[in-house]
């Protein structure tokens, strides 16, 4: 087949542009001779008009080894054809655990189903969602279908260590940008509450990234423990105040203010926002998640909470979809 002869010095750059130009084969493997490389191609056509003008050459190249494109390969078999496009091929990785969701029509082929998520992710462990989020400690039902029957573990996310036990707490990857976005937001200085922590994602990244001191709430006693192991394990200590109970409870004795305040329990954030505006300093941020099914609803509800203390949209955006029509929304608002 046709390959590009290429001066080893020039063949990473002009790798580079066959990729996206798609203009090189990735069937097949890259090699080395001498001072040159040889780059398999899909064709020579529109070389000279990108300006690469290298010698085209008649090559053997070695083919890679096919492994399977989606874990739906593995199934094949397994499966009738005609369910396996009812199987959900997205599905969430938290560290070494992978979450399915699978339709009930395919109930009773779900271990085959998580071995291949297994095999093909090559993690430990496969557990299958048997229950929306339920409750204010936000956890929903598992059942262990492949791998190790181990639910805790740790997820890395932009540098972060996010240790948590998935049958005891909430934690979705799915806002991993979300948390950079904020965390790119908060300038040094900052008191921050945190409502609704969790196992404390936005504070650890937060925290690693900024000179702040965060107090993180959380009901569900479990999210508080894992809150505090990953303090230790990310070396944030003594830059955050973990505190157990109902945000509503917890804070009226406190006297404090804040200069942020998180928000994203977007189920329930809306029966917390009058405490909210009571806790934000004059000028200070409310981050604010809603689930909607648009963006000036949250805006409104923020506006009637506010009352005479005038609000600046200073971001808003929908998250992620949750169900068809309904946002999960984020609302960035300034309560001067």
């Amino acid at each position: 087949m046709i390959g590009l002869k290429v001066p080893k010095n020039n063949a990473n750059d002009i790798r580079k542009v066959l990729v996206d130009e798609k203009l090189l084969n990735l069937d097949y493997k890259i090699y080395q001779e001498n001072n040159f490389v040889y780059l398999p191609l899909i064709s020579d056509f529109r070389l000279k008009e990108l300006d690469i003008n290298y010698d085209i050459v008649n090559v053997e190249f070695d083919k890679h080894k096919q492994e399977p494109k989606s874990f739906m390969d593995f199934l094949v078999d397994k499966i009738p054809k005609e369910k396996i496009e009812k199987i959900k091929t997205s599905f969430d990785i938290i560290g070494d655990v992978v979450i399915l969701e699978i339709p009930e029509e395919l109930y009773d082929y779900r271990f085959d189903i998580g071995n291949a998520a297994l095999n093909f992710t090559k993690r430990k462990s496969v557990f299958m969602k048997k229950s929306e989020i339920k409750g204010v400690m936000r956890v929903r039902d598992m059942e262990h279908l492949a791998g190790e029957c181990v639910s805790e573990t740790i997820h890395k996310e932009f540098g972060s260590k996010i240790k948590l036990d998935i049958k005891k707490v909430y934690f979705s990857p799915r806002l991993a940008t979300e948390r950079k976005r904020i965390t790119e937001q908060v300038i040094d200085g900052e008191t921050i509450l945190d409502m609704f922590t969790g196992v404390g994602p936005f504070v650890v990244n937060i925290c690693r990234n900024k000179d702040v001191f965060v107090y993180a709430v959380d009901i569900n006693p479990n999210a508080i423990y894992y809150l505090k192991e990953n303090i230790k394990l990310n070396h944030i200590e003594g830059l955050v105040e973990p505190i157990l109970g109902d945000a509503k409870n917890i804070l009226k004795n406190k006297n404090l203010l804040f200069d942020r305040i998180l928000m994203n329990l977007p189920g329930l954030s809306y029966e917390f926002l009058d405490l909210a505006i009571k806790l934000v300093k004059p000028g200070g941020v409310i981050n604010y998640y809603e689930f909607s099914k648009d963006l000036e609803t949250p805006i409104r509800h923020i506006h009637e909470f506010a009352g005479s203390r005038s609000v600046e949209i200073l971001n808003k955006k929908y998250v992620k979809s949750r169900s068809p029509g309904i946002w999960h929304v984020a609302i960035d608002a300034r309560i001067n």
